[in-house]
């Protein structure tokens, strides 16, 4: 397509959308209500399978060592520890230690149980590679001589992991099924609006103009519409969603669960956003017009 040809194009689109009015609003309003519900839950889930993960990696084994065990013995453990597979960070937590945090969180009224009333253990805090790992670790573990008992969360644990990997899978299938509906709804509501115009197409045949040279202010003005549509969504994605995580953020502050950064993410909803509307505002516009252009 010439130069000079395509910006007449550009220019009979916008000006078609003006013309069109009323037809061109109600097409950009429905490619906004699509596109802002594609946005907002696209930001929910890509926060639940962030959370979703942070409680995967929070999982971690305690490998309980015996009272009476020595310095020696206790780090012949740590070597055991590090040779079995899946075994990626250790730490060493002390009886007192592990008294402190537990009268951090549950209050001063512990501290009775200091020096030798500590009734606790000391401790090997072990993180896996892969969360799937810690079942097979902590079995492992409680074969290992001079420990005591090696703890997950059991049946707990378990739950977990089915519950992430349920909350992960319908994620990706409620993502995709999001986009089909767009596809269908965004292009849907071109066509109504190309079949509004079916007498201008068939004097535009008459007068002898080319089926591209019909085709393209068409197709363009759908990838207008489409994109039109998109400037509200991406406006109220972004500051909705700054505005969550500044209020979440603070709830979240006592955990170890983390929200995904607006400055991370925000801009490929938004690019993803824009590039559904124009994508698929032409296509529709495009396929539409494919059933007037017939011979």
């Amino acid at each position: 397509m010439k130069k000079l040809t395509f910006k007449r194009h550009l220019a009979e689109s916008l000006k078609s959308l003006k013309r069109n009015g009323w037809m061109s609003v109600a097409a950009i309003s429905a490619v906004t209500v699509t596109l802002l519900l594609v946005g907002v839950l696209l930001s929910i889930l890509l926060n639940v399978n962030k959370i979703a993960h942070d409680v995967e990696n929070d999982v971690q084994v305690r490998v309980i060592i015996d009272r009476g065990t020595n310095e020696k013995q206790i780090k012949q453990i740590k070597q055991k520890l590090t040779k079995i597979d899946g075994v990626k960070k250790i730490e060493f937590s002390s009886r007192s230690e592990e008294l402190k945090n537990i009268i951090g969180v549950y209050g001063n009224d512990f501290r009775l149980f200091r020096g030798d009333s500590n009734p606790l253990y000391d401790v090997y805090v072990v993180d896996t590679k892969s969360p799937s790992q810690t079942i097979t670790v902590a079995n492992k573990a409680k074969k290992i001589k001079n420990v005591y008992d090696a703890r997950y969360g059991g049946i707990a644990a378990k739950k977990l992991f089915k519950v992430v990997g349920t909350v992960q899978r319908w994620g990706a299938i409620i993502s995709i099924l999001l986009l089909f509906v767009a596809v269908f709804l965004i292009s849907n509501t071109i066509r109504i609006t190309i079949l509004s115009r079916k007498d201008e197409i068939g004097i535009m045949r008459l007068v002898g103009a080319t089926n591209n040279y019909i085709r393209w202010p068409f197709v363009l003005e759908g990838a207008w519409t489409g994109l039109f549509g998109a400037i509200i969504p991406i406006v109220l994605v972004d500051v909705g969603y700054n505005w969550a995580y500044a209020v979440l953020s603070k709830s979240l502050e006592s955990t170890s669960y983390r929200l995904l950064v607006p400055g991370q993410f925000l801009w490929q909803i938004d690019l993803l956003l824009a590039v559904i509307g124009i994508v698929i505002g032409a296509l529709g516009a495009g396929v539409s017009m494919s059933k007037f252009l017939k011979i």
